[in-house]
């Protein structure tokens, strides 16, 4: 699909049936200027390969969401034999550590690899976050609220910064 301006572009076919149904409805429109708008909505879907070129790209965009739920799936089983993997490795680590402790072997070097053991300085335990003071916080940037703003503006509050933008055309697509 081209790529216009750092956004999709209509491919080439659909470009191609837009300007043949814009040209023959204008054509038709100066012909027949009595013709009703369903008389001419079914001619220009018989005389015009535009509604097929929109059902291939529908259809198109269907299969794009399965791979994108089969990926999803997948990424999710991987994620999970991911953090197998992370707590595995890390379950060894440990038990290196621990046996090395035990025996007291501060170094092991093999020919791929050399291990030391060392003491780790102590970490910080919480045992009441809320009775830390707040010497020790860190304040967070303010978030925008969205959703609330919006239902302002809808509600037809005036918010200095923020308006709504305009109207865009949207489509439903319901799959049988």
């Amino acid at each position: 699909m081209p790529v216009i301006n750092g956004k999709p572009g209509l491919p080439p076919r659909l470009a191609n049936e837009l300007h043949a149904h814009g040209y023959l409805r204008e054509r038709l429109k100066a012909e027949f200027p009595d013709l009703d708008d369903e008389t001419l909505a079914d001619t220009l879907e018989g005389e015009t390969g535009l509604n097929e070129a929109l059902a291939t790209l529908i259809r198109s965009r269907e299969e794009d969401l399965s791979l994108i739920t089969g990926l999803k799936a997948r990424l999710e089983a991987l994620k999970g034999r991911l953090e197998r993997f992370q707590d595995r490795a890390e379950t060894k680590r440990r038990l290196v550590a621990d046996v090395m402790s035990r025996a007291e072997i501060k170094r092991l070097i093999e020919a791929d690899f050399t291990v030391s053991l060392r003491m780790t300085p102590p970490s910080v335990q919480i045992e009441d976050e809320e009775a830390i003071p707040a010497d020790y916080w860190k304040p967070q940037p303010p978030k925008l609220d969205r959703t609330a703003l919006g239902d302002a503006l809808r509600a037809g509050q005036k918010v200095e910064g923020a308006v709504l933008g305009a109207s865009r055309p949207s489509i439903t697509i319901r799959i049988a």
